[in-house]
């Protein structure tokens, strides 16, 4: 059943390829494509649940010289995570892109992004993940520079530039790697890397690598620019999915590789730099002129919360509460995936129903999509963190461990950031109960296009009432070294 790894990273290859030759049938390749993922990223996390961590080399060669593939708890939530996303996404790009001739561009671009991100969870390779990065960067800005105007293409060009120096970066670390201990294999590496000058700087080199590719704080000044000119399906891919992968590979990397020469100080600049993210964050999304800046702002507020969580666990030592503080920041991640996918797929819809997101304009929205409002709600409400919303289990049990270790500005951030995110948010209710729109045209709400919108937003209560299995598969396999 181990061959069940390979698909998530095959099938959408393949499909792509299929999507070029094929372009009459793109909409239903790629939806199709999404389903396929979901279902084998399901039955992974049966796998992983029912018989533990599973790892494959494809080719028939020896672990270290073949293609490395590794599944654990963390990773195959991660992965049926990213699937749904891609799914939601999927479906809703089918009407978003109608009459475009940008279509036909999209879906084997996107596809390629499916396989990117699967292939960056799954790789058990240094070498492997880095080619990961490359065809996940690559193809997001090839997806973004399709979004219309100037604009778009001038952000895509900059993340192009800013992305290959994150990869430069990136394969420095892994030739110092290379050359020091003679092989990339993760699993073996874990068991070799030494406190010593090599390694403390092939640390520095991926980590610096790995912030400037999701964007935190103070290297995000790329990311507003593109999270808000993107078409608004490849938006929600590129703030769910895109820098979540890339944190998700800085924590394997710090707890699974270099555990050894962690020490709390580190530890402890990642934590500033991601309390400072929240708070700057948030400012500049209350700032927001436009619907998908305040977004895309508030992207870089809650990565923040995840390097806070991230300070925390790598010097917490072994026991239940570091399994309590993983599954919260596993938990964290999940719900702002999908409540900022949805957040940025219902802000395409108002810009296609309205033709902008100006959010001084948006009055009389509540009237003329009331759906869609209740979308943009529910996402804000789970950004927020309040209940049912599963980021509010995580940002209590966040701020319960920062306490029991004497941490106590963590709570103060925290609590910060979480009225800054409100203000945020009734600003832009406020506004869009406010009269406007009701001398203009009626607009016509397409609420069928919103339906992969309230999927997302469902899951998010879905993870609040319903965490325990996910603690459970953390608890009973392990992930990331916990």
């Amino acid at each position: 059943m181990t061959s069940l790894l390979i698909l998530p990273v095959a099938l959408p290859l393949l499909m792509s390829l299929l999507a070029l030759i094929w372009p009459a049938r793109v909409n239903q390749i790629g939806v199709a494509t999404g389903l396929l993922i979901v279902l084998i990223g399901s039955a992974i996390v049966a796998l992983v649940a029912g018989n533990g961590v599973q790892s494959q080399v494809l080719g028939g060669w020896q672990a270290g010289l073949g293609i490395a593939l590794y599944a654990d708890g963390l990773t195959a939530v991660m992965l049926l995570m990213s699937a749904l996303i891609g799914l939601a996404a999927s479906t809703f790009a089918c009407r978003y892109f109608a009459g475009k001739p940008t279509l036909v561009q999209f879906w084997p671009l996107w596809l390629l992004l499916q396989a990117a991100i699967s292939a960056l969870l799954l790789s058990a390779d240094l070498f492997n993940l880095y080619v990961a990065l490359e065809l996940l960067g690559l193809s997001a800005v090839a997806l973004t520079a399709l979004g219309s105007g100037r604009a778009a293409l001038k952000a895509a060009v900059d993340y192009l530039l800013l992305g290959l120096v994150g990869s430069l970066v990136f394969l420095a670390a892994v030739v110092l790697i290379y050359a020091r201990y003679g092989t990339l294999d993760m699993l073996l590496l874990g068991a070799m890397l030494q406190a010593e000058p090599i390694t403390w700087v092939a640390l520095a080199l991926f980590t610096t690598s790995l912030m400037l590719k999701c964007a935190l704080f103070p290297l995000h000044f790329w990311l507003p620019a593109v999270h808000a000119n993107a078409p608004a399906p490849v938006s929600a891919a590129l703030s769910a999915l895109v820098v979540k992968v890339v944190f998700y590979l800085l924590l394997r990397l710090w707890v699974d590789l270099f555990a050894p020469v962690i020490t709390p100080a580190l530890a402890s600049v990642l934590g500033v730099l991601g309390a400072a993210a929240i708070l700057w964050g948030s400012f500049c999304a209350i700032r927001a002129e436009r619907l998908k800046l305040l977004a895309a702002y508030s992207t870089i507020a809650q990565l923040g919360y995840l390097f806070l969580f991230f300070s925390l666990l790598v010097v917490m030592p072994e026991g239940a509460q570091r399994q309590l503080l993983y599954g919260a920041l596993l938990l964290f991640a999940l719900t702002h995936g999908f409540a900022k996918s949805a957040l940025f797929l219902a802000a395409g819809e108002v810009q296609q129903r309205l033709g902008h997101d100006r959010i001084a304009e948006l009055g009389g929205f509540a009237r003329a999509l009331p759906t869609t409002l209740f979308a943009t709600a529910l996402a804000g409400i789970a950004l927020i963190g309040l209940p049912p919303s599963g980021s509010f289990l995580a940002k209590w049990q966040l701020m319960a461990q920062a306490l029991s270790l004497g941490h106590w500005y963590v709570v103060l951030v925290v609590a910060l950031g979480s009225l800054l995110a409100c203000i945020y948010l009734f600003r832009l209710l406020g506004c869009a109960f406010s009269p406007g729109l009701d001398k203009a045209p009626p607009v016509v709400e397409r609420r069928a296009q919103l339906s992969p919108v309230m999927m997302a937003l469902i899951a998010t209560i879905v993870l609040g009432l319903g965490s325990h299995p996910l603690w459970q598969l953390l608890a009973d396999v392990g992930g990331g070294g916990v």
